[in-house]
């Protein structure tokens, strides 16, 4: 058994689009458009082929709660993983991303919170 696609819920899918591939750098892998929606996946570009990331509309009546609980609590919804925590928070700071919480090392990991400006907390994360 393994991992094939997991989900953050996002308010507007054009917009989470737009910040997961040309933000944070993730590749489009499907936009398969259904109804009001679309199935759109994003993969890593050093992992094409791996664990698959659903931009899965929010439309549900326990999603707006959900997030914004998780969002008023500080709690990051996901976590990504990234090679060097401090190199990726200049580089995203550069580009506008607003980060609730700064790089933290944490013994054997540091990890940073951003906004994905689509509803969620995101946490990175790399080994020390």
């Amino acid at each position: 058994m393994k991992i094939h696609l997991t989900s953050v819920m996002v308010d507007d899918q054009a917009k989470a689009l737009a910040f997961y591939t040309d933000v944070l750098g993730f590749v489009k892998k499907h936009e398969i458009p259904m109804g009001e929606h679309s199935w759109i996946t994003v993969v890593s570009a050093e992992q094409p082929e791996g664990v698959e990331l659903v931009l899965e509309p929010d439309s549900h009546p326990a999603a707006g709660p959900f997030k914004a609980a998780l969002v008023a609590d500080g709690i990051p919804f996901t976590s990504f993983a990234v090679d060097d925590v401090h190199k990726e928070f200049e580089r995203l700071t550069a580009l506008g991303v607003r980060f609730t919480q700064e790089p933290v090392n944490m013994g054997p990991v540091s990890t940073a919170v951003f906004d994905d400006t689509c509803g969620n907390l995101i946490q990175i994360a790399s080994q020390n």
